[in-house]
């Protein structure tokens, strides 16, 4: 089986999208790509500015032309925004000649991760872990339906969630021949 042409990684903000797909990318040799720094770098402006200035309307669209652009892209893993399921539009963009992998994770563990991050402006609430939940209830269904692969990545480091993807995604090599390898000997 030959590797995806890419791997896109979709979940909730703080399943950890971002450090496992800079991993998972230097395993494969592929890119990292990251679609809501993208997002960043062309507006030069970061996103809670976004929302105050666009409104999520505003950025959600500007995140439909950048998950347009990146189906093209080939030997990349591409971290997606938590909502960039959220847009039926976006899920053909996202199938696209892709993997996709739902980095799951438990409201607890998202709020662990995120509760001091100040540059998630759907956070900034004064209940966050219900607006989690909420999130949650509303997305997990759509994760689910999109996904190749669900990975779970509570209490787990994202090494080990690279290596358990890796075991998953990569061609598989026989127990002999990996010896043989690693022996430095020629296999057929």
């Amino acid at each position: 089986m030959p590797l995806p042409e890419r791997i896109v990684l979709v979940g909730p903000m703080g399943a950890g999208k971002s450090t496992i797909g800079r991993l998972l990318a230097r395993e494969l040799g592929y890119r990292f790509i990251d679609s809501d720094r993208l997002i960043e770098e062309r507006c030069g402006a970061n996103i809670p500015w976004i929302f105050d200035v666009e409104g999520e309307s505003g950025f959600r669209t500007r995140e439909s032309n950048i998950l347009e652009e990146l189906s093209h892209e080939t030997g990349a893993v591409i971290a997606t925004g938590g909502g960039a399921v959220m847009r039926e539009e976006n899920h053909a963009c996202l199938r696209r000649g892709a993997l996709i992998v739902y980095l799951k994770t438990s409201v607890d563990q998202q709020f662990e991760r995120t509760r001091r991050d100040r540059n998630r402006p759907l956070l900034q609430q004064e209940d966050p872990r219900a607006v989690l939940q909420d999130l949650f209830d509303r997305r997990n269904p759509i994760y689910s339906r999109l996904a190749d692969i669900v990975m779970m990545t509570d209490k787990k480091s994202p090494r080990l969630v690279v290596r358990q993807l890796l075991n998953r995604i990569k061609p598989r090599t026989s127990r002999k021949k990996r010896h043989l390898r690693k022996e430095g000997h020629k296999h057929a």
